[in-house]
């Protein structure tokens, strides 16, 4: 309790040197985006004002990220305290309060589950622009096994497309960025066919040029191309029923990779520029399409809503790796490095809910959930190598084909005890079956540096999900809860690492314990929303590198505690200007983790990363994890200025924050060690009436503050000089946008 309460008065210290430094000033607020207590979510299954959902979680408009450009998660997170990405080649990885799944084992699920338009995406690959044409994103904190169940053992994400319309609309919006060399055009229709039916049509194409300059091949990388298209239907051929229909299909092809070398004894110096030929395998790059399609019906029974929910989405998918051959110092070395990892995946989803109509003293949702996947993973491991130490010429490559099949039955309750009290009861059952095999063939060389090995293995597995929370309103404006929940993430196959067997192959569920308690205020011209938590994992499922046999460990480790608080503080005096704080605090750690890969810090006769012996006996309780900030935070200045009755200028900027963290598995405090940095954007607007055309100036990390989302060893003889490899986050980026509204 006592670090809880040293984190709770940081949290106020921290609120009031923020709000010591909000200048007294006129402030505006474009209706909709702005006025936090007025957006509606769905983050409890209903349609509810976020200032009234007992949870900690951040919504961010569709609108606002449009106007800054943000078309991933990993610039989202900038937005949004506590979530951070790590970035990699692979699989980029949403972290929530600390805790994620790491991007080195393919077929791991993911902690923190994604949602689009109420279907699971437990694939990064299964969305490949999340954030196109979307109402909001609403991102909740801390486990939410109940209502979500498939796998949020840290958290979700839910992601709300734009809906057709009754009335005739439309949009054309172009930009050109001139650090990317590169343009964006993106645009929608939207109306009604008939009476009952109305149609939305959105596409997007993004051709851009990359942020690095490969020296090998004198172009930029990563150089993006990608075509995106959605077309919707809402059907509402009565007032007692609604269907909405989605099929999304995108193809994706990017040319280079994001890589840096630097040295492995110093701190890095990261730099705009790589040396990288082809491999034998082929160009570096990611080339894939998917397809998505939902079907969502209501039908009213009395007060009652019944809901259907039905998904499908496949994705086939090639990415080569390569790694920058540059050498510290100058120089690039005639070794080479490379991988490939081609994936096909299917996934049929199915949930049924019944929702009771509210106001009454008993309130209820009921459902059940079912889905089934396939999902195939090559893996083209190729070394050439000839040096002092090792002269190896080979390509290897392994196979791993997984089913899995899930159903869940779920419910909530609300007892409005009165008024102003509410308890809130919600219980998730799962079982999950899965089954797969791993196999691997030497396509040509010795077999000395990476073994043929073969497994395979079966698991069921039941969860038991609990929530109860406590809700009070102190009065209209204000509301404080308390709540208790539990999350779990089904258990799996190890599915891209050399050498394993059956010893190996299978790693157990996680699970994980959030106590939580918050505040939500609406004082006139503020909103202030503060919550406190103690979650903690039992079963971590990791995954880290080894560079001393040059390979991952993934399995379980034993236990993590995550301690913090999170807040948020609208200040709207007039309309205006406005101003956003927020900022969040953690403490994480490792309470148990024995048989733990070494780490940088600890010498030879603690951990021999070479002696697996060595490697059992230890254990790194206390340690911090890896790829998490103390502190994060963001400070957003909206303000809107008519300069005429038909020209408006509108100007956002946003700066975002975050402390130090360690970036490479083994917490090298030099190489792997990221500083703490803080990244400016900025968008200036000019607009006609009611937005029908604009120009506008948009600016992300306008100051070029260099960063890498994660960072390894790749130690000699693999390359002639032991160097860190590093991949590179987004460089500045400076745009003209005009857009045209109908």
């Amino acid at each position: 309790m006592r670090a809880l309460d040293q984190v709770l008065l940081s949290g106020v210290a921290g609120a009031a040197i923020i709000f010591g430094a909000v200048p007294a000033m006129a402030q505006t607020a474009p209706a909709e985006a702005r006025l936090d207590n007025e957006i509606i979510v769905t983050a409890q299954k209903r349609e509810q004002g976020i200032q009234d959902v007992p949870i900690s979680m951040e919504v961010v408009s569709g609108q606002r990220l449009q106007d800054l450009g943000v078309n991933d998660f990993q610039a989202m997170s900038s937005y949004v305290p506590n979530v951070a990405v790590q970035t990699t080649a692979g699989n980029d990885v949403i972290y929530i309060r600390g805790f994620g799944s790491p991007p080195s084992n393919f077929s791991f699920d993911q902690a923190v589950s994604l949602y689009v338009d109420g279907i699971y995406a437990g694939r990064s690959r299964q969305t490949q622009a999340p954030f196109f044409d979307i109402a909001r994103v609403e991102v909740l904190r801390g486990p939410q096994g109940a209502l979500f169940g498939k796998n949020t053992a840290a958290g979700a994400i839910s992601v709300v497309s734009a809906t057709p319309t009754r009335d005739f609309e439309g949009s054309l919006t172009g930009s050109y960025d001139f650090e990317y060399d590169g343009f964006e055009l993106s645009g929608h229709v939207s109306g009604p066919i008939s009476e009952t039916l109305s149609v939305r049509l959105a596409g997007r194409v993004v051709d851009n040029n990359g942020y690095i300059r490969n020296l090998a091949t004198d172009k930029k990388n990563p150089q993006t191309k990608q075509q995106l298209v959605r077309f919707t239907a809402l059907w509402e051929p009565s007032p007692d029923f609604d269907f909405t229909a989605r099929v999304e299909y995108g193809n994706q092809d990017i040319e280079g990779g994001i890589t840096v070398s630097d040295s492995a004894t110093a701190v890095p110096n990261l730099r705009q520029t790589r040396f990288l030929e082809d491999s034998a395998l082929g160009e570096e790059g990611i080339r894939g399409e998917t397809l998505n399609i939902s079907g969502t019906a209501n039908v009213q029974l009395g007060d009652y809503t019944l809901t259907s929910i039905t998904g499908y989405s496949w994705f086939d998918s090639a990415m080569i790796n390569g790694f920058d051959q540059t050498l510290p110092g100058g120089g690039v070395t005639t070794n080479s490095v490379y991988n490939s990892y081609p994936e096909k995946f299917d996934q049929f989803s199915q949930e049924i809910r019944l929702l009771s109509p509210t106001g009454r003293p008993l309130e209820f949702i009921v459902g059940a959930y079912f889905d089934k996947s396939d999902y195939h993973l090559d893996q083209f491991g190729g070394f050439n190598i000839d040096n002092s130490a090792l002269t190896y010429f080979g390509l290897l490559h392994t196979f791993f084909d997984q089913k899995t099949e899930s159903y869940s039955v779920f419910g909530q309750a609300t007892w409005n005890a009165t008024d102003a009290l509410r308890f809130i009861g919600s219980l998730r059952y799962t079982h999950t079956k899965k089954e797969a095999t791993f196999d691997g063939e030497r396509i040509y060389g010795p077999f000395n540096l990476r073994p043929i090995t073969q497994a395979q293995g079966k698991r069921k597995e039941n969860n038991v999900d609990p929530s109860i929370t406590l809700q009070y309103d102190i009065n209209p404006d204000v509301m404080v809860y308390a709540t208790y929940g539990r999350g779990s993430k089904s258990g799996g196959f190890v599915s891209n690492t050399y050498g394993t067997t059956d010893a190996t192959f299978q790693y157990e569920p996680e699970r994980s314990r959030n106590i939580e308690g918050g505040i939500r205020a609406t004082l006139g011209v503020l909103t202030a929303n503060v919550s406190v938590y103690d979650t903690r994992f039992k079963n971590l499922q990791v995954s880290v590198y080894n560079p001393t046999i040059s390979t991952y460990q993934t399995g379980n480790a034993a236990s993590a505690a995550s301690t913090g608080i999170e807040s948020t503080f609208i200040l709207r005096p007039s309309r205006h200007f406005d101003v956003q704080a927020s900022a969040a605090y953690q403490d994480i750690r490792y309470i148990d983790y024995p048989g733990a890969a070494c780490l940088a810090t600890q010498p030879i006769s603690a951990c021999d990363p070479a002696n697996p012996a060595s490697i059992a006996a230890n254990n790194i309780a206390g340690a911090p994890l890896p790829y998490v900030s103390d502190w994060s935070g963001s400070l957003t200045a909206h303000a809107w200025v008519p300069l005429s009755p038909s020209l408006d200028l509108d100007v956002t900027g946003v700066v975002s924050a975050r402390s130090g963290y360690f970036n490479s598995d083994n917490q090298d405090p030099n190489f792997g060690f990221q500083r703490g940095y803080a990244k400016v954007d900025l968008r200036v607007q000019l607009s006609g009436p009611e937005d029908r055309w604009h120009v506008a100036f948009v600016g992300r990390n306008l100051t070029n503050k260099l960063t890498a989302g994660s960072a390894f060893r790749l130690p000699f003889p693999i390359t002639d000089v032991t160097r860190s490899i590093h991949y590179l986050e987004p460089a500045r980026s400076i745009s003209v946008e005009a857009g045209v509204k109908f």
